[in-house]
């Protein structure tokens, strides 16, 4: 399976929050990249976010957001 330009999309968009505070959300302005937008609205849709734009995550969006993030600190870090 390879990650499509909308996984890669939605895992930006998930890359951007703070995950040692729930008390943090984003907000995707009007004049961020269509495809950010769109990452956010899909993400919304699948019950991640607790807004089209942004808002906060979700229970699912964290755990989510959790494993995005791990991944992406993991692979960064990994030296040959």
């Amino acid at each position: 399976m390879s990650i499509s330009t909308d996984m890669l999309d939605e895992m930006n968009v998930l890359m951007k929050f703070d995950l040692s505070t729930t008390l943090a959300g984003i907000k995707v302005h009007s004049d961020a990249t269509p495809a950010t937008i769109a990452a956010s609205q899909r993400l919304f849709a699948k019950g991640l976010l607790t807004q089209a734009d942004g808002g906060y995550l979700t229970s699912l969006g964290y755990e989510a957001a959790q494993h995005v993030q791990s991944a992406v600190m993991i692979l960064r870090e990994v030296k040959l």
